[in-house]
């Protein structure tokens, strides 16, 4: 029943085999899936930056938090969905992995109704409350926000295809998935600023078209690869269940996303309040550091898939070893990369323009920050962690502590007391603070009963058809 076309199989049982190689090579797609997808957000920075003019740059940076604010639950129940899925794909229980996926799925089209109205109608005043300049920086960022929210559906459909394929330990057609969209919205990005003139609305619809495309080709190829799910947008199916294991799973990940998201307003307000050059610097340096975030990124959610299905298996002692090989990776390359790009932030900066004040500011923003990313790739690994065995009211606590009550405040401080060129370093004593939360609620070892598989018992009929389905290197390994 569970069958699937042996030379299509992609996804990586995680519960055996060395865990530095089997989170390396599953980090790898991911990685190469992030820089095509800020390839295409950075395409739109460089478009708009050296076609359009910095306010066009600022315009298109800033309202990303709100987007990112508003969404956030939906962003919760996705990251939900993918603990689950790897769960219970450690368990073997592929029924639950497709009852899961079509509740998601009916959730989805639901909820993204009233997200879209809320996202055209809040967008203006809620740019206005970050202190977005009325200088037609204002304007062009209302009509980026208002087409982005309009194609919610599709950026969201296509973050659930993402999320199903991560938690099956599948990180290689993601990255198929991805570079569909980063093709299809490089050539309109240059079809309609360049040649048209659109401007930032020219961005905003090639941004949500390039989504469209990916997430329809993400169903097609996920229903013909996978054998046991079947994905129908339009087939509406719910299970009640299933729907509050995502929401206990996703809603405290969905807050800390939206408080994430609330607390970058406040500092874009303060960001803004320092022109729209400062905020060019920002909104490039912002895209760069991303760029370096990715590693991280990638490696933070291959240990959330690796602990979920080790944890689904009942293998805690390959969690902590897991964690061990993240942690390694991460800090070894975060190091790398910092000492990469920080002589380099200068020349980097250029490709958004060539105003001095923005690259200015935007070299203040990455030599803060770079020196210290090892402490960001140790605070996600831990948090990541956490969120795959089932705990994701503590990564909350953890976010909450460094952004709210050192990060923010920290920054404005700064600010006041040294200028803007220092703001920055608030991040890095929020990053400090946010480990240590962490860190101590793992050292107490709670995490280890959080998993959602009650019934750890496998069938020997379902261990057959696991074996049938596992491919030579996940024999051999």
């Amino acid at each position: 029943m569970f069958k699937r076309k042996e030379r299509l199989i992609t996804s990586t049982d995680m519960t055996m085999g060395n865990p530095y190689k089997l989170i390396f090579l599953f980090s790898i797609p991911l990685l190469i899936g992030n820089v095509f997808q800020q390839l295409y957000n950075m395409v739109d920075s460089i478009v708009v930056g050296n076609y359009v003019g910095e306010k066009a740059l600022a315009a298109v940076g800033t309202g990303f938090p709100i987007i990112f604010m508003l969404s956030s639950l939906f962003i919760g129940i996705g990251m939900g969905a993918t603990i689950m899925v790897s769960q219970y794909y450690g368990a073997k229980d592929m029924k639950q992995i497709q009852d899961t996926i079509g509740t998601m799925y009916t959730a989805l089209l639901i909820g993204v109704v009233p997200l879209t109205f809320l996202g055209i109608v809040l967008s203006k005043p809620l740019l206005q409350l970050i202190n977005v300049p009325d200088d037609g920086t204002l304007k062009m960022a209302t009509q980026y926000m208002i087409i982005i929210f309009i194609g919610m559906i599709f950026n969201l459909g296509f973050n659930i295809n993402a999320s199903i394929l991560q938690g099956l330990g599948d990180s290689k057609t993601s990255l198929l998935f991805l570079l569909v969209a980063c093709i299809v919205n490089i050539v309109l990005d240059i079809v309609f600023t360049v040649f048209w003139g659109w401007g930032v609305i020219g961005v905003a619809i090639a941004t949500i078209i390039a989504q469209l495309c990916s997430w329809v080709f993400g169903i097609y190829f996920i229903n013909k690869h996978y054998d046991f799910i079947q994905i129908n947008p339009f087939k509406f199916y719910f299970r009640k269940d299933l729907f509050l294991q995502a929401m206990k799973l996703g809603i405290p990940a969905g807050i800390q996303q939206a408080l994430f998201s609330i607390g970058s307003m406040f500092m874009l307000s303060l960001v803004n309040s320092y022109g729209f050059e400062f905020m060019a610097g920002f909104s490039g340096a912002n895209k760069i550091d991303t760029f370096a975030f990715m590693p991280i990124q990638s490696f933070s959610i291959a240990v959330t898939t690796y602990v979920g299905q080790n944890i689904g298996a009942n293998q805690i002692n390959r969690v902590k070893l897991g964690m061990r090989a993240s942690l390694v990776l991460s800090i070894g390359t975060s190091i790398g990369i910092g000492a990469i790009i920080y002589p380099l932030s200068g020349i980097l900066m250029r490709m958004f323009g060539n105003n001095p004040k923005m690259i200015d500011a935007g070299v203040s923003y990455l030599h803060q920050l770079l020196p210290f990313y090892s402490l960001l790739a140790i605070l996600f690994i831990y948090n990541s962690v956490l969120r795959g065995a089932g705990e994701s009211i503590i990564p909350m606590i953890s976010s909450v502590v460094s952004l709210w009550a050192l990060r923010i405040p920290t920054a404005y401080l700064l600010a006041h007391f040294l200028g803007s060129d220092y703001i920055y370093f608030s991040y890095v004593i929020g990053w400090a603070a946010g480990i240590i939360v962490s860190l101590i609620y793992y050292k107490t070892g709670k995490w280890k009963k959080k998993s959602i598989i009650k019934n750890r018992g496998i069938s020997v009929e379902l261990q057959k058809n696991t074996e049938v389905q596992k491919t030579p290197n996940e024999i051999t390994e």
